[in-house]
């Protein structure tokens, strides 16, 4: 006999119980029958922030209920329950009996009582109406020449809510009452660092504060905090988090907790046998849980339950990971070593901006937690290893390369979402079920959730030894190159023009980047022009290096590395004048730090007057081409090392690639400029130059191979021209040209092939483009000072220019400035 399952809500838990209940019951032993508010089916509200990309509600949307066993009432919410007749009525007015049902009414926002929290342009943050209404109080803001909003509330949502803001074109202040941002997830040192990180994207972040009043000044709000500070905005986001739905239960007498929320057992039942509250709305453990994850599984659970099973809720992973503004945050198990004896291993890289700690026991065998900011790509294996025995040296797990390698047990769960196993993944592989990551998802679920554990589902195929996709991310298909191609012969000048005819969605932090160096690299505008400007890395943004207190550095192009006493004196002149830290650089040329975004304007204006242009120290380009000082001075020299670095340099100036480039030239085979060591060398011989190629420094330093020996200056710069271009054209996003040749089907020999010998027939066009390059070339600073609209980016905060930003501070070393710096311990043991 079929029964009546009644299930009130239909978000993305009340979707997964559905779904569950479905896969499991193949004997049809419940019909279900669903009440939902919204008037739209469950949707990605994890993944909320990213309908702003696209506007389209349907890239959210979650797959439907096709099934005759599964009834979906929209706009019809469960107003009175009748529990001893087990009838529900809706507001529609059905009446509906039931033998089980299933609370998964969720949450709502919870709005502080702050005066004026109801005037118009005052949102709150949950669902695909309210992200509209933003909207809708944003473009009428935006009519009128505005954009300043504000988030109340600094952990996942709020950040999230900001992130939308930006989207909309809003620059965002964020005010959090805890003394930092994301006070449940990171610690001190990782809430400092993404700080840091985040207000550089135009965000302003208030700690420590509450907003006190909002009141209406003619088409504006005026927002008082706590501290005494008064915002003038446009729009107000309330993001400080929710409260469990637990109104049904709290009017008819089911058992609720003392903070809120619907009491349950391990079953996930109620004080009445027959009814279940599933979610966000569910009290289990005197714990309610406002992720997916734990949802999900009580979900599981229950459906278990209906078909006469056993099974408990397991207690749930709180692990969580995303990418906030562009920065990614992950923080997993007992990330604030609350465990009794925990010790804490926290390696902080402010210049690389990378916050990584991890809690270990007493005894440092077994892993207990962690957090990671600005690098979490070690999350996806350092999670399921909670629990387990340390691989070696904590620290190793997360210090720069040469740590250990780590590998899952078969047993280590990989997605939290679905309680999937590494050893249910490498089952579907090796039977051939899956052979992708889409494979994957459909076969064990892993990766549906929030997402985190893709790169190790991807990490699990290449093991396993499935071939993987070149995509460049989820919205392109193709890789760089194809991508490359596309533009190159299509002519397409836009992201939003390639995206719309080859990609899908609005992009991401990897692509629109990537792409905006493509369109650099075929000479398609200043990469501040337009769209442009919103696709670049935060570097390219100002034009100038991000260092690790918030300034940015200044350097000047010095070709070859060779300058005049007069250029000397601008420098130093400069520097003094805007006291600025200098230092020689072993590129041979002189880097000037502390500058602030409004002071870089001022500094580009006095050297570009000076003649100097930029050096692209901030760009994936041309570095710098060094030298030794060859034939002109040194009695060893052989031919003029100098002469051909500056022609060098100024021939590729500017010229963007997939990864930054470096070169050098040598004057004898000494090899005083280290030519060996670079993207691309040179190195005299009594007959020519020798030109090598792969070079590079770093962690894993890497001798350049020889391509071509003893030829003249002609033939060299057209070799060089032919390789530079073909690595731009076929290398991978952010790929070294020494990786980039060693993953080239044949090496070394197979480049030698293209370049040297045009096997490919294709150099004629390679020295083609390279001569356009060289044609088009325009100095990027001297095409931001003749444009007003360029200059207009230069500002610390963009609500009030000219007001200097209070976080960043000097002391003196060694006569001269140096940034005050967080104060963190670099490595703790």
């Amino acid at each position: 006999m079929t029964r009546t399952l009644v299930v009130v809500g239909h978000g993305m838990v009340g979707h997964r119980l559905v779904q569950a209940l479905r896969e499991k019951d193949v004997t049809d032993q419940w019909r279900i029958v669903v009440f939902a508010e919204e008037g739209r089916p469950a949707y990605d509200r994890v993944a909320l922030s990213s309908y702003v990309d696209t506007w389209d509600a349907e890239t959210l949307s979650l797959a439907p209920h096709e099934d005759p066993m599964v009834e979906l009432n929209l706009n019809d919410l469960v107003v009175h329950i009748d529990r001893d007749n087990k009838v529900v009525r809706s507001m529609s007015g059905r009446a509906q009996s039931y033998d089980a049902l299933v609370l998964a009414t969720g949450s709502v926002p919870f709005v502080p009582p702050v005066p004026g929290r109801d005037l118009p342009g005052c949102h709150v943050y949950r669902t695909i109406e309210d992200l509209d209404a933003i909207r809708a109080t944003v473009e009428s803001a935006h009519s009128s020449g505005r954009h300043a909003g504000m988030v109340l509330g600094g952990g996942l949502l709020g950040l999230e809510a900001a992130n939308a803001l930006r989207g909309m074109g809003i620059s965002p202040h964020v005010v959090e009452l805890g003394p930092r941002l994301m006070p449940l997830q990171v610690d001190e040192g990782g809430a400092g660092l993404l700080r840091r990180l985040v207000e550089k994207l135009d965000l302003t972040v208030h700690t420590g504060t509450s907003a006190s009043s909002i009141e209406r000044d003619g088409d504006r709000l005026i927002a008082k905090l706590s501290n005494g500070t008064e915002l003038d905005l446009d729009v107000v986001v309330f993001s400080a988090g929710i409260r469990p739905r637990d109104q049904l239960a709290r009017e008819f007498d089911l058992a609720v907790g003392e903070r809120g929320g619907i009491v349950v057992d391990s079953a996930c039942r109620t004080s009445d046998p027959d009814i279940y509250a599933i979610g966000e709305c569910a009290n289990i453990g005197g714990v309610v849980y406002g992720l997916v994850a734990p949802g999900y599984s009580m979900a599981e659970v229950v459906a278990d339950r209906l078909l006469g099973g056993t099974a408990e809720f397991p207690g749930a992973d709180t692990s969580t990971k995303l990418k906030l503004l562009g920065v990614d945050v992950a923080s997993f198990g007992d990330a604030h070593a609350q465990t009794e004896g925990a010790l804490e291993v926290v390696v902080n890289d402010a210049v690389a901006g990378t916050y990584a700690k991890v809690v270990v026991s007493d005894d440092a065998k077994t892993l207990l937690g962690g957090i990671l900011v600005g690098d979490a790509s070690k999350y996806p294996v350092l999670r399921p290893l909670v629990g387990r025995p340390v691989p070696g040296d904590p620290v190793s797990l997360i210090g720069p390369a040469g740590g250990v390698e780590l590998s899952l047990p078969n047993d280590a769960q990989v997605c939290s979402c679905h309680a999937v196993t590494k050893q249910h993944i490498v089952d579907v592989i090796s039977t051939g079920e899956a052979v992708d990551v889409p494979g994957i998802k459909a076969c064990t679920k892993a990766g549906t959730g929030c997402g985190s554990c893709v790169p190790m589902l991807k990490k699990l195929l290449s093991e396993c030894g499935v071939e993987q996709s070149k995509a460049l991310c989820e919205h392109f298909e193709q890789s760089r190159a194809e991508l490359f191609e596309i533009v190159r012969v299509t002519g397409i000048t836009t992201f939003t023009e390639l995206i719309s005819r080859y990609g899908r969605g609005r992009g991401c932090d990897l692509c629109k980047p990537a792409v905006a160096s493509i369109l650099a690299s075929l000479d398609n505008g200043h990469v501040l022009e337009g769209e442009q400007a919103v696709l670049q890395d935060t570097n390219d943004r100002f034009l100038a290096n991000l260092q690790r207190n918030g300034t940015y550095s200044v350097v000047p192009r010095i070709p070859g590395g060779e300058i005049t006493p007069e250029k000397l004196i601008v420098i130093g002149e400069v520097a003094r004048d805007f006291g600025l830290y200098t230092k020689i650089t072993g590129g041979q040329r002189i880097d000037l730090f502390g500058a602030t975004v409004d002071q870089l304007p001022q500094i580009w204006k006095r050297l570009v007057d000076a003649g100097f242009e930029s050096g692209h120290a901030y760009g994936k380009a041309l570095r710098t081409v060094k030298s030794c000082v060859g034939t002109t001075w040194c009695r060893y020299g052989v031919q003029d090392s100098v002469g051909l670095a500056i022609e060098l340099e100024l021939r590729y100036r500017g010229l963007r690639s997939p990864h930054k480039l470096k070169s050098a030239v040598s004057g004898c085979a000494r090899e005083c400029a280290e030519a060996r060591g670079k993207d691309f060398g040179i190195i005299a011989t009594e007959k020519g130059w020798n030109l090598y190629v792969g070079g590079n420094g770093g962690f894993t330093p890497r001798h350049a191979d020889l391509l071509a020996s003893d030829v003249d200056t002609e033939t060299l710069i057209k070799l060089i021209d032919r390789f530079l271009m073909f690595y731009i054209r076929t290398a991978d996003r952010l790929q070294r040209t020494s990786t980039w040749i060693e993953s080239l089907e044949g090496g070394l020999d197979h480049l030698k092939a293209v370049i040297v010998d045009d096997s490919l027939g294709i150099c004629a066009d390679l020295e083609a483009a390279m001569a356009k390059h060289v044609d088009n070339y325009a100095d990027e600073w001297r095409g931001v000072l003749e444009d007003p609209e360029k200059l207009a980016r230069f500002t610390s905060f963009v609500n009030a220019p000219g007001t200097p930003d209070p976080t960043i501070s000097f002391r003196e070393e060694r006569g001269q400035k140096v940034p005050v710096l967080l104060g963190i311990p670099e490595v703790v043991r």
